[in-house]
């Protein structure tokens, strides 16, 4: 397996207004936001597969929060929202230097009352692709396009939020491996600008990944995960500007030499207008 990074990112949609349950105007807006920040597919860092090579990285998650981080950056309770996502990554080498990239998604989204909504189905799937532009051999640089089709319609429904436009995401990728001591490691940087459509504002996105092996011989991988996105400015249809950060910290076990197991959680530790959210991951990668 080369060694390389995870991203779980976030998109935002639609706001819930003061139609929902009584909940004011200014709360319900803010609420929509919220309920968005939650990490959405897992596609693979700055590396490319061998030609004619496969990997699949299916993840399973779940998320809740109860409570959101206001405009100034204080926590308030929030109705209950949980997140039940299961997102399945497909990969192959085109050639060395390109991979192309297909990653559906379900979910099912449930939210508490006063609100009272819920749905099940697809959520987004991302069809690209990811070219290696540079390749010094422990460090490589690629960019990475994608196309986000929407899977929920139903714009009207407090579930559906921030799965019912069409995204655009352009991505730069670089990937460093070295020892340290006996264990091999890696990092993995990415800075992203995501365009959004139905009056969202457009995104700036950075995630970060550090890998460890503790010994060259163990079937253990740590990864510790960082990802930041940033709205620049306010949307159209009253939606106001917002930030989230989020850690994530898992364990990777090698079953086989072409599969591997993950688990692992995470928290949004800050944030503006967004979801102060907590989650745990399960998942399971392919290699072949």
């Amino acid at each position: 397996m080369t060694l390389g990074g995870l991203r779980f990112s976030a998109g935002v949609g639609r706001l819930v207004t003061a139609k929902t349950s009584g909940i004011g105007r200014q709360f319900g807006c803010l609420l929509g936001v919220a309920m968005l920040a939650m990490p959405g597919e897992a596609l693979a860092g700055a590396w490319t597969l061998d030609a004619g090579s496969w990997q699949i990285m299916s993840i399973g998650q779940f998320s809740t929060a109860n409570r959101i981080f206001d405009a100034d950056r204080n926590v308030q309770s929030a109705p209950r929202y949980n997140k039940y996502e299961l997102t399945t990554t497909i990969e192959y080498g085109v050639t060395s230097w390109l991979t192309a990239v297909l990653a559906p998604q379900l979910q099912q989204i449930e939210v508490g009352s006063p609100i009272n909504a819920q749905r099940a189905g697809l959520g987004y799937t991302d069809v690209g692709g990811r070219v290696r532009l540079y390749d010094g051999g422990s460090s490589v640089f690629s960019l990475q396009g994608t196309v986000r089709i929407q899977g929920a319609t139903d714009y009207i429904n407090p579930a559906a939020i921030g799965y019912t436009d069409t995204q655009f995401e352009a991505r730069a990728l670089w990937g460093q491996t070295f020892m340290i001591g006996a264990s091999p490691a890696f990092v993995d940087f990415q800075v992203a600008q995501r365009f959004r459509t139905r009056g969202a504002p457009d995104e700036f996105r950075a995630d970060f990944t550090f890998g460890i092996r503790p010994d060259q011989p163990s079937p253990w991988m740590f990864l510790f995960q960082s990802f930041n996105t940033i709205s620049e400015g306010a949307g159209s249809w009253g939606y106001p500007s917002y930030d989230y950060f989020k850690f994530q910290l898992s364990a990777v076990y090698q079953l086989t030499p072409n599969i591997w197991l993950q688990a692992g959680g995470f928290t949004a530790y800050t944030g503006r207008n967004a979801l102060q959210e907590n989650g745990a991951i399960v998942g399971a990668w392919f290699r072949f």
